[in-house]
């Protein structure tokens, strides 16, 4: 009972960073599993088995808050559902030791990049609720995306997610219920693909599935209401600080890399990551003492900071 109520703790954690970042759900519980010993292919199984009932019940929150594009939930899952098939049977098929560091620099990837996008160059606020993208440029986005976010136990939201606010040509709450809703059919079919590849041994961990699937279900209505209110700014680079500097341990250990040297890495990636907090931490206080901060979704930008070359939002032909 114990251990259901901390694994329920963990999915309820996880979906508010998910509902509220569009992200994050599957990249945070396969990195606390896989830090307490869980096997990479059980970790993934599981995390992507609870999602089949989280996304749901956060694709329909979502529905309920009107941030969904059907279109778009169906030309970026359908190809990402496929992709996912794939990269579960990839992983199930190879050994916990070759699988370790593969999943774990594949998370310390994603980790990366959510901490420098969310301190760095917050997304933008531009778009319409109905994405103009096509299919040409979705469906290669959404069978990448599956296919890493099975393989690595997470990162269907850094990818797609990321990439569509980037473009800036659909509003953020559509993005993110879109992503949100669409995760459904990459979960389902990450879990037929694990089934596939691990049979029976799929179901050896039904406590963790039961407590992250309980705790994100309980969470989802509250994270669908979230994504306008939290600022992603703060909240992105602190969930990307953790998964970098868990993740960074895991492949410590796994090469062995201890002692100066690995007490030298840590210092640096704590450092970085402080250094980012304040980074962000200033850029909201600033916006809000010029009162230009807006929030549309989770999503922060800056007016100011928008008309700069630097953090102007990425234009461009149709994608």
């Amino acid at each position: 009972m114990f251990k259901l109520l901390i694994f329920t703790l963990v999915g309820v954690g996880a979906q508010l960073v998910d509902g509220a970042l569009g992200m994050a759900f599957g990249v945070t519980a396969t990195t606390l599993l896989v830090f307490s010993g869980v096997g990479p292919a059980h970790a993934s199984a599981a995390v992507h088995f609870a999602e089949v009932g989280t996304t749901l019940a956060s694709g329909a929150a979502h529905w309920r808050f009107r941030n969904i594009d059907w279109a778009l939930v169906l030309r970026l899952g359908v190809p990402g559902a496929i992709g996912s098939f794939f990269g579960a049977v990839l992983l199930s098929h190879l050994s916990t030791a070759a699988a370790v560091p593969v999943t774990a620099t594949i998370l310390l990837a994603i980790g990366i990049y959510v901490l420098l996008r969310f301190s760095i160059r917050p997304p933008t606020v531009d778009g319409a609720r109905t994405s103009p993208h096509t299919a040409a440029f979705l469906s290669p986005l959404g069978l990448f995306g599956g296919f890493i976010d099975a393989s690595g136990g997470g990162g269907w939201g850094p990818i797609t997610s990321s990439t569509l606010l980037s473009r800036g040509r659909t509003a953020p709450r559509t993005v993110i219920g879109s992503v949100s809703a669409s995760e459904f059919l990459v979960s389902a079919a990450a879990s037929l693909g694990f089934i596939f590849g691990l049979g029976s041994a799929f179901f050896d961990n039904l406590l963790i599935i039961a407590g992250l699937a309980l705790g994100g279900v309980l969470a989802a209505p509250l994270a669908a209401w979230l994504v306008s209110r939290v600022p992603a700014t703060l909240l992105g680079t602190g969930v990307g600080g953790i998964i970098v500097i868990t993740n960074a341990q895991k492949l410590f250990a796994t090469f062995d890399v201890s002692g100066a040297v690995s007490a030298v890495g840590y210092i640096a990636l704590v450092a970085l990551w402080a250094g980012l907090l304040v980074v962000a931490w200033r850029r909201l206080s600033a916006a809000e003492a010029a009162g230009d901060l807006q929030r549309v979704g989770s999503d922060i930008t800056v007016s100011a900071l928008s008309e700069s070359p630097v953090f102007a939002p990425t234009t461009g032909g149709k994608g």
